[in-house]
């Protein structure tokens, strides 16, 4: 039996905790333990998180909304930071740029900028995730973008450094950035947006979007968003739909009625029945297809493929 533990990280408040489970930080509700787990405050903390990760010689993995992540249920080796305390924001009316800590929720985000009458998130209302991870993934809805607004991005090494970085620096694409399975962390980002609207409007427009997606997709259910990239010009949806997936069940995972680009728990569905349906889509599609379907969601931990 695992003994849980905790320890204070030293000239800090902060506490590393062993033995903390991630399935009520994930949206799907699934996954095993942490080694350690940390919820850094401020840069501080989070800079001497890092070091006493570095003085161990454990990796390290972001957690943030949780919202785009299938964790294994053997849990992570290493150290978990939870960044959904570095939520700072501000407002520059003069230049029209707010800038954020990556543990703000995009959804919020959003909602405030409408608020204020500042055009340019109303897209962003329907991403279940943060501002670093829709940076660090190019997070998108409605034909725009998280690049599509970025002016630049702070992060920080393993190593400590700080860094400021500038949307041409990021290598973007669709839903890829160079900043995904690199060691630098996200910890705020400055976005351009459009100021002076009347605040009823944005509203409007915001709720409209968030409309558009309580209709079309399964939120009723734990899901982590959409589980495959779009191999446009065709979505990964109607691919799996034609492939007659829809309604496909494993255990407690099963691909959802509504949209089929959605996994969903169904109650008691483990990591492993996840993993296992997402490798299921995948071998249909590309059986009747001939084209592979590439996760957009991130997988962690250690998982095997049934045979």
């Amino acid at each position: 039996m695992t003994v849980s533990a905790e320890i204070r990280l030293r000239g800090t408040n902060c506490l590393l905790r062993s033995q903390v489970s991630l399935s009520h930080l994930t949206s799907f509700r699934v996954g095993g333990p942490a080694e350690w787990l940390v919820a850094p405050q401020h840069l501080e903390e989070l800079q001497a998180s890092l070091a006493w990760a570095k003085s161990e010689g454990l990796p390290i993995t972001l957690l943030g909304a949780g919202s785009n992540l299938l964790i294994s249920d053997r849990g992570l080796s290493g150290l978990v930071i939870h960044t959904h305390h570095l939520q700072q924001l501000k407002f520059d009316v003069e230049s029209g740029q707010l800038t954020v800590g990556a543990g703000k929720s995009i959804p919020r985000l959003a909602w405030q900028a409408a608020d204020l009458g500042w055009q340019g998130l109303e897209w962003a209302v329907g991403i279940p995730g943060t501002v670093g991870g829709a940076v660090v993934m190019n997070a998108g809805a409605h034909s725009e973008c998280t690049a599509d607004y970025l002016v630049a991005v702070q992060t920080l090494s393993a190593d400590g450094i700080l860094e400021v970085l500038k949307p041409q620096d990021l290598g973007y694409g669709y839903r890829t950035s160079v900043l995904q399975g690199g060691d630098r962390l996200v910890l705020q980002a400055t976005f351009q947006l459009r100021p002076g609207a009347a605040p009823d409007e944005v509203r409007a427009l915001t709720q409209g979007h968030r409309n558009h997606r309580l209709t079309t997709q399964p939120y009723h259910l734990p899901s982590c968003g959409s589980v495959f990239r779009n191999p446009l010009p065709r979505t990964a949806g109607w691919l799996i739909e034609q492939a007659g997936l829809k309604g496909y069940q494993i255990g407690g995972a099963k691909v959802a009625e509504r949209h089929a680009n959605f996994i969903l728990n169904c109650g008691g569905a483990t990591a492993s029945d996840i993993f296992q349906l997402i490798h299921h889509v995948q071998q249909q599609v590309q059986h009747q297809w001939s084209l592979l379907l590439k996760p957009e969601v991130k997988i962690l931990g250690d998982f095997q493929t049934a045979v």
